[in-house]
């Protein structure tokens, strides 16, 4: 983390930015306070056993040996070595005199599939929805929601639920099928239940309208009730069979998540090394911080959306970045949105800037996800880039072109895919523009990435 090296390596980052021809230096942030109210445990059950909680820094004695994975044998193909090989180039063991660098190395990781199996904004609705969490919005008019919201779905949410409770009160979606479905249904396929688009207008580069939406319908609530509800679904998720299942309104719904072994291993391993793990979410930050500590990040290092707080509670308006600023609803950290809330966040750059790749020195070692949502910070890392396979185009054409070798493809560790079946469609439609629009993928260059076939899936679990 830059933060504890502030004084020594402001210069270091300024003069970094000032010879790759960045004008400005940017501001350090210091992190946040860690406010997480319901920690959960350090050891979590898990189908092969339990997680073990993260270990600290290595002790004196220690600090020349480089940190090894202890579950690398579970990776496939080459993805442990060339993991390794970005710890051992990044970690302590290669530092001049046993001293970090100016800028302390760092790793990201998405969170929803990453370093877990499912999703915490889907269980959080869905344990909200089962259990009346979701507050009337204001003037019963769920335009207040988001700003992106169509009419046709302002219509039909209000349809729904604006008669079941006053603004500010929780919606009886237990009993309430009606409601509880037209929610559920704008949540899963950003369509009404008759079909209707309910977001439009986005830039897609920056945000996803339903993914911001999941935190702004819990407006109202502090953020400390909302983290209290997250935990509340976590432990329920944790505690359910895999394959377990539930009723959600109308549908029957996943009921369970698990930490993988295999990535809770990686970030106790980087931490070990002196590699600052973070989290880096595209669900709201209040659910992350529950989360994050079962593998050993805790809120401080967490980055997910944030919302505006005005009088203790969550206004539903986003907190902004590259020059986009709070409430204007504009970023989240979704593709090159997280990009810029990394840059933001852990590197104190301010302004457009942030939006932008930085210098090779101030990238992150490692970076990991599993969609398209992550495309642009799993791009930026500089030692390893890490992909789990759940066949999002972007993202798998650019880690099959595996331009720069030191991509790391691997299929999810807990019921992993099996191949796709064709080719993804790379020199086509599998880029999506700030419009919406389809495209080719390119790389760095220009050049389109020709399409790309599924060679790494269906890995089980040894």
């Amino acid at each position: 983390m830059v933060a504890p090296h502030r004084t020594r390596g402001l210069a270091a980052l300024g003069l970094a930015l000032v010879l790759a021809g960045v004008s400005g230096t940017p501001t350090f942030a210091s992190p946040p306070t860690d406010t997480v109210s319901n920690t959960p445990p350090s050891v979590t059950a898990t189908p092969s056993g339990t997680v073990a909680s993260p270990a600290g820094d290595l002790n004196t004695s220690d600090k020349k040996r480089c940190p090894q994975l202890e579950l690398a044998a579970n990776w496939s193909g080459d993805n442990a070595r060339l993991i390794q090989d970005a710890i051992d180039k990044y970690g302590r063991c290669s530092w001049k005199a046993g001293n970090p660098p100016q800028v302390r190395p760092y790793a990201v990781f998405d969170w929803d599939n990453t370093v877990i199996k499912n999703d915490i904004s889907d269980q959080t609705i869905f344990w909200a929805l089962r259990n009346d969490k979701i507050l009337q919005p204001p003037g019963r008019n769920w335009h207040n929601t988001s700003r992106y919201m169509t009419v046709q779905g302002a219509v039909a949410l209000r349809r729904a639920c604006g008669s079941l409770a006053k603004p500010g009160k929780p919606l009886p979606t237990s009993t309430n099928l009606r409601c509880a479905d037209e929610i559920l249904s704008v949540r899963k396929t950003q369509k009404t239940t008759d079909g209707k688009a309910v977001f439009y207008g986005e830039n897609q580069r920056y945000m996803q309208a339903m993914y911001a939406w999941v935190g702004q319908i819990m407006q109202g609530y502090t953020p400390a009730q909302l983290r209290a509800i997250a935990a509340e679904a976590r432990d329920a998720a944790l505690s359910a069979p895999i394959g377990a299942t539930q009723e959600v309104g109308s549908s029957t719904e996943t009921a369970w998540i698990r930490y993988y072994p295999e990535m809770n291993d990686l970030i106790r391993t980087l931490k070990r090394a002196g590699i600052e793990p973070w989290i880096v979410s595209a669900s709201p930050k209040e659910f992350a911080d529950v989360w994050g500590p079962g593998v050993g990040v805790d809120s401080a290092h967490t980055i997910g959306i944030s919302q505006v707080v005005r009088n203790g509670k969550l206004t539903g308006h986003l907190k902004g970045c590259g020059g986009l600023p709070d409430g204007s609803d504009a970023i989240m950290p979704y593709i090159d949105g997280k990009r810029c809330f990394i840059n933001q966040t852990i590197l104190g750059v301010k302004g457009a800037r942030a939006l932008r790749p930085m210098p090779t020195s101030l990238r992150p070692v490692l970076a990991g996800g599993d969609a398209t949502t992550d495309v642009s910070m799993v791009l930026d890392a500089k030692g390893v880039h890490v992909v789990l396979n759940r066949n999002k185009a972007e993202l798998m054409c650019r880690a099959y072109d595996n331009a720069d070798k030191r991509w790391a493809v691997n299929p999810m560790f807990i019921e992993p895919l099996p191949k796709m079946e064709g080719t993804y469609p790379c020199s086509t439609t599998a880029f999506t523009d700030a419009a919406g629009n389809p495209g080719p993928v390119r790389r760095a260059n220009g050049s389109i990435i020709p399409d790309q076939e599924d060679t790494v899936f269906g890995l089980t679990q040894p």
